[in-house]
């Protein structure tokens, strides 16, 4: 093999994928059976198991194999994911296999075209959903140098690569420290243990709660608050008169609000009183992530869905403070034990009313609120700083595979 650049069908024969049907006989096998969401997990490195398996029926019926030291590309939803196999896969209908037609060291040619996903989007075609074809992929040229020269780049690339992905895993860490020094600052500050670090404690009587001062109340939320489930989405009300903009489940973040483009949906006058929202209402997942929420501060003239639950003070309250005993519970697993294996989590009213508490006087919620927020706004900070160089030791992962296995534009020898 010389250095000249050729089209991918020099080196690789391409092999489609499929999707057996459902049949019980096909599925549950040993055969692993690779999807684009599978290549995700693993894109650029080698695939070593996959969400589902075939059995040899399955195969035969409605797949194809990629043996082990291949490449499998994914050709749409979305093109450009590619790994390596290390054991015979089947790929389904939005990948492709290419499978050596020669001796070649395998590593150079997965590195090479993880450093290509934009050109492999270029070739994608089609009205519902862009995809690859075999023959656009078969076309696509890349370089093909000696297989010495393969060997040595592909050597260097290990080492440079690992120590890079090392430095990015050191920073994710730092990142999940910081994350859980602030899951850790609002359990103790709900625990009045940045406050009342001298009071005298006394059980709590509720297990993931644990010791609490003694002057607080352990009140059920429904004590102090209303509940309210918005309006349920169907087809008469997403088609129908008086459209007005609405929020669902996944619009409410931990302590933020996603409102770009809204869905809208009808709300007649008995609607918008009842779903109306106002500036300091909290704003519960009632599934998902059940508990997750957000305080509300952006007016009038917008509603909700019924994922969500609308939780208004009947007394004096902070929403602050309530949002993070959410935060605190929803972290300790307090939600999630409360469905099965087999049931979706719901945190319905009537759960959600009946949770306990710990209520200090307000002022203490307040001062509680300003420490947690103070705490959260230093570890945010450092967050933002490690999210940039996380970002910049990828470019640089991805700008040194490019130049050592691309380099500039070029244009294939014919078939």
């Amino acid at each position: 093999m010389n250095s000249s650049v050729v089209p991918i069908r020099r080196v690789f024969r391409i092999v489609n994928g499929g999707t057996p049907s459902a049949s019980p006989e096909n599925w549950d096998g040993d055969i692993a059976w690779a999807t684009p969401a599978d290549l995700a997990k693993c894109d650029g490195a080698r695939i070593l198991s996959t969400q589902r398996n075939l059995t040899p029926v399955g195969l035969e019926s409605g797949s194809n194999l990629v043996a082990g030291g291949g490449l499998i590309v994914s050709s749409r939803a979305p093109i450009g994911y590619v790994v390596e196999t290390v054991k015979s896969t089947a790929i389904n209908q939005g990948c492709k296999g290419l499978v050596p037609k020669q001796d070649i060291d395998i590593r150079f040619f997965r590195y090479q075209l993880s450093a290509m996903t934009a050109r492999l989007r270029s070739l994608g075609q089609g009205s519902t959903f862009l995809e690859v074809s075999s023959e656009a992929l078969a076309s696509c040229p890349i370089r093909a140098p000696s297989l010495s020269e393969q060997r040595e780049t592909a050597d260097s690339l290990d080492v440079a690569t690992a120590q890079i992905d090392s430095l990015i895993a050191k920073k994710h860490r730092l990142v999940e420290l910081l994350q859980l020094r602030i899951d850790s600052t609002v359990f103790a500050g709900i625990r009045g243990k940045l406050t009342s670090q001298y009071a005298i404690r006394i059980p709590s009587g509720i297990g993931w709660l644990g010791e609490i001062p003694e002057h607080y109340s352990l009140p059920w939320i429904g004590a102090y608050y209303s509940t309210q489930l918005g309006k349920m989405l169907n087809g008469q009300a997403a088609t129908g008169p008086e459209q007005y903009r609405y929020i669902k489940n996944a619009n409410v973040l931990w302590d933020e609000l996603v409102l770009d483009e809204l869905p809208m949906m009808t709300f007649d006058a008995h609607d918008r009183k009842r779903c109306e929202l106002r500036n300091g209402d909290l704003l519960v997942c009632e599934g998902g992530e059940a508990g997750r929420s957000a305080i509300w501060q952006h007016g009038s003239g917008i509603y909700f869905q019924k994922a969500i639950h609308r939780v208004r003070p009947r007394t004096q309250g902070v929403n602050r403070f309530l949002m993070y005993c959410l935060w605190a519970a929803a972290k300790q697993g307090v939600f999630a034990v409360e469905g099965n294996q087999s049931t979706i989590v719901h945190l319905t009213g009537e759960k959600l009313r009946a949770h306990r508490v710990p209520w200090p006087p307000i002022d203490e919620q307040e001062e509680i609120v300003s420490l947690i927020d103070a705490e959260r706004q230093k570890a945010d900070s450092a967050i933002a700083v490690l999210a940039k160089q996380i970002e910049l030791l990828h470019r640089r992962r991805r700008t040194l595979i490019e130049a050592a296995t691309c380099g500039s534009p070029v244009v294939a020898e014919s078939a």
